[in-house]
């Protein structure tokens, strides 16, 4: 059609060879055949090679090249990044006779990836001009490697900040289990007010919450969300069901449920694992009946959620319902966890001999916990017959295990074997091992109170087990009734 001679049209075929396919030998054809090459048409080819992990093809004509531009420049030292040859884009990056912005981020961003940081930290403070993007790189390289610190250093730093470096510095802190300090930069950020939150910040301001166990911080996103006319995006939605479903507001994530114009199966998962969680188990039981009337495909994850909330309830025939469905109907290959749940459910029926036949049937050799859960669920019916058989199982895996140590010194207590608990005592004393306490934590107000097992040392402690005994009567009052 006489455009043979166009380099432009050559180049744009190059390029759909390229992309299309991955058609790397007619790409380098129409290179090879055009009369008159660009710049474009050396990135364009050079690009392709770097894209489908050919360097050393890429760098030949790289070397080649009659001229370059900073496309080439900074096309080469990312495709050399992209497969972790650091070595030689630092080599071609010191080459370079100018750099831009791109360049300078780059390599910045690539070091990040290999957590690098202080190699990154070099290069940032040779920058001429520091952008944002190269400022956000570092907030996320230092708390990517856990230092904290530092990473609120740089963003503090920061001369203009965008939502980005506002979400890399709440991220971070999320990510580093730091959540109250994350609400803390949202607050910053809200009061700074140069700044929107957009669906990323909520998400992650979202996590602090659920972790924190934060009702108002999420009821105050919520409201947000409505006031400000977000579209509620799955990932969202599912941000706030969970922070709902984890503070105990059920009512609250089923109203974000139905809000939801479109839902995912990690959707159906948090809610049906928010409903068992709260005690709501044949709501969760008939929610994932109506997905699976909804044409939705269940996962293995969504049957841990099932089985769990079987399991809370002690919904024997349900749960054995659930697993034929999910191996049979669903042809979903049992994982351990689903094995687990199984187990759990069988134990705490009082099926010792159904559970120990079902573990036998098993395809995966079964782990320390599948034992422990029969174990528990033996001292919950003091039932020491299993006890010995049991003990050498877990010892055999996990013999050092304080909080298998401890279940087992109950057992054997529960049901009179005071020797055997006595030795254990004597061994794990001998031995060094401590059961580490458990810990939790929840927000009031402004302030996170954390509790470990047996707390002394929160100043309203005398308070606080004045009210457990009250409650503990309550309870026990309930049970005679």
């Amino acid at each position: 059609m006489g455009f043979e001679s166009s380099v432009f049209a050559k180049n744009t075929l190059m390029d759909f060879y390229a992309k299309c396919g991955g058609n790397l030998g007619s790409a380098r054809k129409v290179f090879d055949e055009m009369s008159d090459r660009d710049v474009v048409s050396w990135n364009t080819m050079i690009g392709a090679y770097m894209i489908h992990g050919n360097q050393e093809y890429a760098l030949c004509l790289f070397e080649a090249m009659p001229e370059r531009n900073l496309i080439s420049w900074n096309s080469v030292i990312a495709g050399l990044l992209k497969v972790g040859n650091m070595e030689m884009a630092r080599s071609v990056f010191n080459r370079m006779p100018e750099k831009n912005d791109v360049s300078w981020n780059t390599m910045i961003s690539g070091y990040v990836k290999l957590g690098d940081v202080e190699t990154a930290r070099a290069i940032f403070d040779e920058m001429p001009e520091k952008s944002i993007i190269s400022w956000t790189a570092m907030v996320s390289g230092y708390a990517t490697s856990g230092d904290v610190q530092s990473a609120r250093k740089m963003f503090d730093r920061i001369p203009e900040k965008n939502v980005v470096s506002w979400n890399a510095m709440i991220a971070g802190y999320v990510n580093n289990h730091m959540f109250d300090e994350a609400l803390s930069v949202f607050q910053h950020m809200l009061i700074d007010g140069n700044c929107k939150p957009n669906q990323t910040t909520l998400i992650s301001v979202l996590s602090a919450c659920s972790h924190l166990g934060s009702h108002e911080h999420g009821k105050w996103i919520d409201s947000f969300i409505r006031k400000n006319k977000f579209d509620l995006s799955v990932p969202l939605g599912n941000a706030l069901i969970d922070t709902f479903a984890k503070c105990g507001d059920m009512e609250n994530a089923k109203a974000v449920f139905l809000r939801m114009a479109q839902r995912c199966i990690i959707t159906w998962t948090t809610m049906i694992s928010g409903l068992a969680a709260n005690g709501h188990c044949r709501d969760a039981l008939e929610l994932y009946e109506k997905m699976c009337l909804e044409g939705v495909e269940p996962d293995d994850v969504v049957f841990i959620a099932v089985l769990s909330a079987c399991t809370h309830r002690g919904l024997l025939e349900e749960g054995k319902r659930v697993f034929y469905q999910m191996v049979n109907k669903f042809g979903i290959k049992p994982r351990i966890e689903h094995y687990g749940c199984m187990v759990d459910l069988l134990g705490r029926a009082g099926k010792f001999e159904e559970a120990l036949s079902f573990i036998k049937s098993m395809h995966l050799e079964p782990n320390v916990v599948i034992w422990a859960t029969l174990l528990s669920a033996c001292k919950t019916y003091r039932n020491g017959d299993l006890l010995e058989s049991l003990t050498r199982r877990i010892l055999e895996q996990e013999p050092n295990n304080p909080s298998y140590l401890t279940l087992i010194m109950n057992l054997s207590s529960s049901v009179g074997r005071w020797q055997d608990t006595l030795n254990f005592r004597i061994a794990t004393r001998d031995q060094g091992i401590v059961k580490i306490p458990g810990c939790s934590s929840i927000q009031i107000g402004n302030n996170v109170h954390e509790f470990l097992a047996k707390d002394t040392k929160h100043p309203q402690r005398k308070e606080i087990y004045r009210v457990l005994g009250c409650l503990n009567g309550h309870l026990k009052s309930c049970e005679v009734e």
